[in-house]
């Protein structure tokens, strides 16, 4: 369980002390030349290898948590590259790097929302109730986690036609977060760092995904100046800021909403009237003040920066504040799914030169 003080296994990605230590001791080494030289006059763009596709960020920005193209969870640091865990998906880690969340099959082949425990081995949390029934092959699946590690967030199934958003720590077990609408869905996206505020959506009557949370698990539903308003996916720690997509029905754009102000439109660097594209503002810095996202259409998607409310696409950003050559040759920029608390790092992945790519982004002063 996340916390478990015994030195040699802990859910994350340090086996021992001394491993630690050294990955630790190299890491840092490389944060400092990279946030050195990034901090002078230009970005740091950082390539995975092909079909790690970066999902999450700890340990300051330089723990890389993700899954394979094909399957299969990982973490990357620049100390090891690409290691592989088993599992199905990593999704999220703690802030500390230590803890790992992610998905992983029980031994009849259905999936589980999970807890990374070393090697290739898995903590398998299951669904709301001992006798919870999958659909298809899925039982629950992990979206989200505190900044501990300890409270977890996601999907959770008992049978195809009952989807709920789930709040998991070790003290309740998956807690059911329920539906405000008969017969419809909710999803749990994300938890505020704090881990007392859960994000996601709720299906409205006719299946729109109304951005939603949940407060010691009373739901509430995100209205902004033109009325209900897309899913949510970022917040931060004390849940005072949260990001989310489509804010305006006339003009695709994300938003963000303030504790205390509500709900602002923000639209992408531009429209693109041939398909019905979507903005999502997947991911904040502590402050807000930077955001990160994509201008999508399904994986038709580039990478967008907000930079005190102001968009950019990521790879526009990178060519004009000195790497001219940056995503060359890819299909495309893809999303950002994650920010740094500083907001100085970025993570995600596009379509690369030859297959799906993950990236890093260390950001100027």
């Amino acid at each position: 369980m996340p916390g478990n003080p015994e030195p040699f296994v802990w859910h994350g990605i340090f086996y021992s002390w001394s491993v630690m230590s050294r990955h630790l001791f190299l890491t840092l080494s490389f944060l400092v030349v990279a946030r050195v030289g990034a901090s002078e006059d230009k970005p740091l763009l950082i390539e995975l290898e092909p079909e790690a596709l970066a999902y999450d960020l700890g340990a300051n920005g330089f723990t890389v948590i993700g899954s394979t193209f094909s399957g299969e969870a990982f973490y990357w640091m620049p100390s090891s590259g690409v290691v592989k865990l088993g599992g199905t998906q990593g999704i999220a880690v703690s802030r500390d790097g230590r803890t790992i969340v992610g998905n992983a099959f029980d031994a009849n082949g259905k999936e589980n929302a999970a807890i990374w425990l070393g090697g290739e081995e898995w903590r398998l949390l299951g669904s709301f109730h001992q006798n919870a029934l999958p659909c298809d092959f899925l039982l629950s699946a992990s979206f989200g986690a505190s900044d501990d590690g300890r409270v977890i967030v996601g999907l959770g199934w008992d049978g195809c036609r009952f989807a709920r958003a789930f709040r998991w720590e070790e003290s309740t077990g998956m807690v059911d977060l329920g539906s405000t609408v008969s017969g419809r869905s909710s999803r749990a996206n994300d938890v505020s760092g704090d881990g007392r505020i859960v994000i996601g959506w709720q299906e409205n009557e006719f299946g729109f995904r109304q951005g939603a949370m949940w407060l010691d698990g009373r739901q509430e539903i995100f209205v902004g100046p033109h009325g209900v308003v897309g899913e949510a996916f970022g917040i931060n720690t004390d849940g005072s800021i949260i990001t989310g997509s489509n804010c305006n029905p006339g003009e695709p754009s994300g938003w963000i909403w303030r504790r205390g102000t509500g709900i602002t439109c923000y639209p992408p660097p531009r429209q693109r009237p041939l398909r019905p594209y979507q903005t999502l503002m997947q991911s904040t810095s502590e402050d807000g003040r930077i955001v990160g996202g994509a201008q999508s259409f399904g994986l038709e998607s580039e990478s967008v920066l907000w930079i005190e409310g102001e968009p950019h696409y990521l790879k526009d950003y990178l060519r004009e504040h000195g790497i001219p050559d940056a995503f060359e040759g890819w299909v495309n920029t893809g999303f950002i799914n994650a920010v740094s608390k500083d907001g100085r790092v970025l993570a995600g992945f596009g379509a690369g030169p030859t297959t799906f790519t993950g990236f890093v982004v260390i950001l100027e002063e």
